[in-house]
Parts: structure tokens; C-alpha cells; sequence
């Protein structure tokens, strides 16, 4: 299975039995040190229930609780269908404002949300750097306001240019591990180094092993393949609109450049009109009919 596929995603590190495939991932992502690591996670429910009829019911691919009650939303997306800047500022402020229907907390009571987005696509041209992370901080100075926004968009493509020239180190590179698994189903080169290491980490074989067993499930991947069909059907739509719209911007700025060029003609012709050259002259000069050309010089006289 493409683990970049939301559903198997979700089946291989967004369940509660894989809770230490989930937390291996994040301890690494996070690049938290040894002595603050994530303990332990408790999976939750992926629905945010509207507050508003007119509200959108947001559905996240993993929604995941640490033991210090931190909340953890990681999205995994394979176009740029939707505005991903902020539309994970949306899934962001949704998760953290929800803590205060969870009881009697207060504002100052109120952890740290963090949302990842691992993207199949280029997002930031402003950076070559495959993993972004983005805080509150202020412009001049530099200071944090606060730690409860906490935001990453990872970039695959651009951890895949550096794997091909040969500037990743799997052995030594533990978050680059855990995002190269996604690539793995169809690079052998990238697979082959991971199995190597798989034999040396308890938790990359689990992975490994329980990716093997939902590939091999026949109802897992008849609902896979529904799942990566309607993605591509999805995607396959949202490039035919806007290649509609491509042509349609093309006809009118060419119908606009025929307009433009007939007015600017008949300008031209208006004025060779008035220097008393002949129609048939003023025709050949302007490329308008000797028609067209006649009814200028009635409009003139």
C-alpha cells in the first residue's frame, strides 16, 4: 500500500495497537530530546463536531493526545487541492478551542496543538529546507508568545531531491527514517535500506511487519484501492477544471487582443480617411473590407 494514501496512513499510524509506531514517528519528527520525549499517546476520535450548523465538520487523518495533554493533528495531503496555509490554521484553531468544552479549563489552563501536515507536493518556494516549522514569534525582537501553536509542513519532494543526490543518512537520520517509509511501496533502493534497519529497531520491524499484514488483507485493500481511486478521481477532476479555466482565461484575452487590434485599426482608418486616401488604400493599410472601410467614410461625412 502508498502509505501517502490517507486511508492505509491512518491504518498504519493511527490506530491505538500502533501507538508506538505513531509515537516513534512524532518523538523523531518533533525532534524532542531524550529526557522530554512522548510517553504515550491516546488516538482520538478524527471528527470535530460543528459548533454551528453553518460550520464545516472537519474530519483529521490522525488526532492523537500526549500524556501531558498536548494535542497532536497530522495531516497527510497529496495535491495542493485546498489553501493548506490556511486551512491548517482552521484544523489548528479547531483543536485548540475544543479543549474548553472538555470541562472547567480556563485560558491559562489551555495546552499546546500542534499540527503537521506531510505534503506529496512543493508548498514553501521560499525555502529548499523539506521540514518548516512555524511559532508565534515577535517581528522585531524575536520572542516567543506563547507555545501552543505549533505548526510543520514537511515536503516530500524535497527530502526525495536530497535522498537522489545522495545527502541523507538513514543510519544516523532518524525523523528522515520515519518519512522515507512513506516512499517506500514503490522505491526498492529506499525500502531495501530501511528493511536493513528495521532489523536493528524493534519498532521500525513492527512497522514494517503490520504494513505487510493490511497490504495482504483482501477487505483492507479492496477499501484502499475505493479509497486511492477517489482520490485520483478527485484530483483528475480538479486538473480537468482547471485546465477549462486555463482556455476559457486564453479565449478571452485572445477575443480580447481581436477586439483591441479591430479598434486600433479602425482608428487608423478613420485617420487615413481624413488625409482623403482612397478606400481600396485605406483597406490594404488597415486589413479592415472595403465595406467596413465605406461605412467609416458615411460616418465621417
Amino acid at each position: 500500500m502508498d502509505l501517502k494514501v490517507d486511508y492505509a496512513f491512518k491504518l498504519l499510524f493511527g490506530t491505538q495497537e500502533n501507538e508506538p509506531i505513531l509515537r516513534a514517528m512524532l518523538n523523531a519528527l518533533l525532534k524532542l530530546p531524550k529526557d522530554d520525549r512522548i510517553a504515550s499517546l491516546t488516538i482520538l476520535n478524527s471528527e470535530l463536531l460543528r459548533e454551528h450548523e453553518t460550520d464545516k465538520q472537519s474530519v483529521l487523518d490522525i488526532y492523537a493526545r500526549t500524556e501531558k495533554d498536548e494535542y497532536i493533528n497530522i495531516e497527510i495531503q497529496v495535491a495542493d487541492k485546498y489553501d493548506m496555509k490556511k486551512r491548517t490554521l482552521y484544523y489548528w484553531s479547531r483543536i485548540y478551542s475544543s479543549q474548553l468544552k472538555k470541562g472547567s479549563l480556563s485560558y491559562g489552563e489551555m495546552k499546546k496543538t500542534i499540527t503537521i501536515n506531510i505534503l506529496d507536493f512543493d508548498l514553501l518556494q521560499e525555502t529548499d529546507r523539506y521540514h518548516s516549522t512555524f511559532r508565534l514569534y515577535e517581528d522585531e525582537e524575536k520572542f516567543l508568545l506563547t507555545d501552543v501553536l505549533e505548526v510543520h509542513f514537511v515536503e516530500m519532494p524535497k527530502l526525495l531531491r536530497l535522498w537522489e543526490q545522495q545527502a541523507v543518512n538513514l543510519e544516523e537520520n532518524e525523523k528522515e527514517r520515519w518519512l522515507l517509509i512513506l516512499e517506500a511501496d514503490d522505491r526498492e533502493d529506499i525500502r531495501r535500506e530501511l528493511e536493513a534497519i528495521a532489523m536493528k529497531d524493534p519498532v521500525m520491524k513492527k512497522a514494517f511487519d503490520q504494513w505487510e499484514d493490511l497490504s495482504r488483507d483482501e477487505k483492507t485493500w479492496i477499501e484502499y484501492e475505493t479509497r486511492k481511486k477517489a482520490i485520483h478521481d478527485e484530483l483528475s477532476a480538479a486538473r480537468e477544471a482547471e485546465i477549462r479555466q486555463q482556455r476559457a482565461r486564453e479565449e478571452g484575452l485572445a477575443e480580447g487582443r481581436t477586439e483591441g487590434e479591430r479598434q486600433k485599426a479602425t482608428e487608423v482608418a478613420k485617420n487615413l480617411l481624413a488625409m482623403d486616401m482612397t478606400v481600396e488604400m485605406v483597406a490594404k493599410a488597415t486589413g479592415l473590407s472595403v465595406e467596413e472601410i465605406e461605412k467609416l467614410k458615411q460616418q465621417l461625412h
